[in-house]
């Protein structure tokens, strides 16, 4: 049999519809609770979205600046720059920098190109660095701009005037003569700059940067007159003083292959270097060992049709000159002295055994001192002596320097005497001969031979008759000869020629120390010379070298 339900229906009023209706909640209250978790989500996401922003704005920033080297931003409601660190190089080397308000600004010249890695600490303000952090930390790589020329190659008519332009704005340009460059700044960028012009046509080293704390590497930069011909400048400016081992560069209107073909220019006196080509119009003598030598006239010549501005012209062809002076006369002495030809020693600061330490101390020689070698020395030859002159004492020396290395022993400090006495100085081959001095009295007809300290010799000698004496002073032995033949004429005008003659040292044109048989010695006999019995001028002979000083009284 089948159960049957029946749904009974609540009556209104009774206990059990009061119950169902608290169980099911008014459609109003429904909406009222939708309101406000909506309300709820929409204060997180302001809250977050205030978050963010405050922790954005909280943030420090550093960039590139257009003038200074870089710029820091603070954060919203301030900050402190605490530390500021720029370093360059693969060594990371510091760069000194200062805070100029938020600009940091290099305190030292940098160059053009650099690579450069900027780090910053800043401290944010209490308020904030509970959310963000105390400290802000901020890295920058950037490479310091640089600038370059559009030409370097102007031809300029009469009177225009020499202006560069540059592919960026530059702040600073430097020119003038190579390692002589004045620096000016330009108070504001520009990339067109005007320059004086001296002449139709020149050259001029130039370096430019767009910051004024940059320095760059300069270039050379040439104008010419108009025209078809070929024309070229030289710097130095022939005609100007340069030293042993500077450069000469030449630069050309037509490219090297137009103007001198697959030639190089000679190069006079003949000097260890070569040339080097800088770019399509620009090459570069470059000096090396002893370059041109001290004291030399330096000489350039070109090719037919090419003009040098500046230099001498003969018929088609032209060329130019440089003048390198002479090395110091006190370096002289001092090398002299180091080698032994001296009666002195140098006492002073070492030169380093190179040519090129050589050469800048023959132009600006070490200090020091120049003590005598012996404690006993003759009064003249002390009053001789005179540190920086170019006296008879250092000429005598430097006869015999030349002498004993197959030299025209002229007494004259050419290029290729300076240049054999710095080989000699790195090589360290010194003198073993010693010093000697001849005195000779006339009054006394005798003559006294010094050497390395003490008198070797005490002898009499026959000095000039009256119609034909021998001359007073000091001169240096020129020619030293074991046996020759004397010939002149005698005061009557009769000639002789006398052969055989043993152990000349000529020391004043004709006049010599030389042996002559005589029955005695002692008073005047000869025709100017001083005679001595021959024995006693073959121990003279050794002592009496080229550059030997014969004291005449």
């Amino acid at each position: 049999m089948a159960n049957v339900s029946y749904l009974r229906i609540p009556i209104k009023g009774t206990a059990a519809s009061r119950s169902q209706r608290r169980l099911i909640p008014p459609a109003g209250r429904f909406r009222r609770g939708r309101y406000i978790a909506g309300g709820l989500l929409a204060l997180a996401i302001a809250a977050v979205a205030v978050g963010a922003l405050v922790f954005s704005s909280a943030k420090a920033s550093l960039t590139a600046d257009p003038s200074a080297l870089a710029r820091v931003g603070l954060p919203l409601g301030g900050g402190t720059i605490e530390r500021v660190s720029v370093v360059t190089g693969p060594h990371s080397r510091s760069v000194p920098v200062e805070l100029r308000g938020e600009q940091i600004w290099p305190t030292q010249l940098i160059p053009a190109g650099e690579q450069l890695s900027i780090e910053v600490v800043v401290k944010r303000p209490g308020w904030i660095s509970w959310l963000a952090g105390e400290d802000d930390r901020l890295r920058l790589s950037l490479t310091a701009p640089t600038a370059s020329l559009i030409q370097h190659y102007l031809t300029l008519a009469p009177r225009a005037p020499l202006q560069l332009q540059f592919k960026q704005p530059i702040d600073v340009i430097s020119y003038g003569p190579q390692g002589r460059l004045g620096r000016h700044l330009l108070g504001q960028p520009r990339s067109s700059v005007t320059l004086p012009r001296n002449g139709d046509a020149g050259s001029e080293y130039v370096a430019a940067a767009p910051r004024a704390w940059e320095s760059s590497t300069a270039s050379i930069i040439s104008w010419f007159p108009t025209g078809a011909a070929t024309s070229a400048v030289a710097t130095p400016a022939p005609g100007t003083r340069i030293q042993p081992d500077t450069q000469i560069t030449l630069t050309f209107s037509k490219t090297l292959a137009a103007a001198l073909g697959s030639n190089r220019p000679p190069v006079s006196p003949i000097t260890q270097g070569t040339w080097h080509t800088v770019n399509d119009h620009t090459i570069t003598f470059k000096p090396q060992g002893y370059g041109y030598g001290l004291g030399a006239t330096v000489n350039v010549a070109l090719p037919s049709g090419v003009r040098l501005v500046g230099g001498h012209q003969s018929g088609a062809a032209s060329g130019g000159s440089w003048i390198v002076p002479g090395g110091s006369p006190v370096r002289l002495q001092q090398m002299l002295a180091e080698l032994g030809y001296l009666p002195v020693r140098f006492d002073g600061a070492a030169v380093e055994n190179t040519p090129a330490a050589q050469e800048a101390a023959a132009i600006h020689p070490p200090a020091g001192s120049f003590p005598w070698r012996w404690g006993s020395v003759p009064a003249a030859l002390r009053s001789f002596w005179a540190p920086g002159a170019s006296g008879i004492l250092t000429r005598g020396a430097l006869m015999a320097f030349e002498n004993d290395h197959g030299l025209q022993a002229d007494g004259v400090a050419g290029p290729v005497v300076w240049r054999a006495l710095m080989a000699a100085v790195i090589a360290g081959h010194r003198s073993t001969f010693g010093y000697s001095f001849v005195s000779v009295s006339e009054g006394s007809q005798s003559l006294n031979l010094w050497h390395n300290g003490r008198t070797v010799l005490d002898t009499p000698v026959n000095t000039g008759i009256a119609s034909a004496p021998t001359a007073l002073g000091t001169f240096p032995v020129y020619e030293h000869i074991a046996s020759g033949t004397m010939s002149g004429t005698n005061p009557d005008g009769s000639h002789y020629n006398d052969a055989g003659i043993p152990w000349i040292s000529y020391f004043n044109g004709g006049d010599a120390l030389h042996g002559f048989t005589r029955a005695q010695y002692g008073s005047p006999q000869s025709l100017g010379c001083v005679e001595m019995p021959i024995g006693t001028a073959g121990q003279v002979f050794p002592y009496t070298p080229v550059g030997t000083l014969v004291h005449v009284t």
